[in-house]
């Protein structure tokens, strides 16, 4: 089975998760959920991959980035 890496950041603006770096080359998605980013990779990479056949492992590695405020 096939493992494909793809590094996710969340777009704070656009308020959007989409694909920083991918081993899947062509490999564009994004969603406003992580949730539903998640869904439009495995969408994506099955529709890159079709002729390939089998099944791909995704690794999802995601960074995000918040403020807390500190009561003083």
């Amino acid at each position: 089975m096939r493992i494909a890496v793809v590094k996710a950041a969340h777009d704070d603006e656009a308020g959007v998760w989409y694909v920083q770096h991918s081993d899947i080359e062509g490999l564009h998605a994004e969603g406003d959920s992580f949730e539903t980013f998640c869904r439009n990779v495995a969408s994506a990479v099955g529709d890159l991959l079709e002729s390939d056949g089998g099944e791909v492992h995704i690794e999802i590695i995601a960074r995000a980035s918040m403020r807390a405020r500190v009561a003083a």
